[in-house]
């Protein structure tokens, strides 16, 4: 399964849009699953439900941070590098999907900051657009990682 299509599975299965994004990476971080998932889990919702920043585009720049970044010995290059590609991220998906805000992605769905997380139903899947970005964040991470020679042409890691 490619990484947007597990991505998109992962969201379906009751993750939140950050976890699903980031587990579909998660042969590539050194971290466990577990741990991918407890670290993710607060940026579900645009951070907590307060919709804000997409989960799906935090979800990529956590990844980035694991895999681009030496925290032991950091530079000011090196974290400017790593702003870069964030904002390189970002402008990826605000172009396919015309922002990165929660709550603008969620226009026109009946949604509130509580933080009460909703029950999954049949009917929340169908009112929102999460699945899909989702499954468009894993596929803009993918193509910057095949970009950036970490993974080959099928989407595994280049040996």
């Amino acid at each position: 399964m490619d990484r947007a299509k597990r991505a998109e599975e992962n969201f379906k299965s009751g993750l939140n849009c950050a976890q699903s994004v980031v587990l579909a990476f998660s042969d590539l971080t050194g971290m466990s699953e577990e741990d991918l998932l407890r670290v993710s889990a607060p940026f579900g919702g645009g951070v907590g439900r307060m919709r804000e920043i997409c989960g799906t585009v935090s979800a990529m720049a956590m990844v980035a941070g694991l895999l681009f970044y030496h925290a032991k010995t950091p530079t000011l290059a090196e974290k400017s590098a790593l702003y870069a590609r964030e904002q390189e991220f970002a402008a990826r998906f605000r172009k396919k999907e015309g922002s990165i805000v929660c709550r603008e992605l969620l226009a026109g769905v009946t949604s509130d900051c509580s933080p009460q997380a909703e029950a999954r139903t049949p009917e929340y899947y169908k009112k929102r657009p999460c699945s899909k970005l989702c499954a468009e964040a894993a596929k803009i991470l993918e193509d910057y990682l095949k970009e950036q020679g970490i993974l080959d042409a099928e989407g595994e890691v280049r040996k």
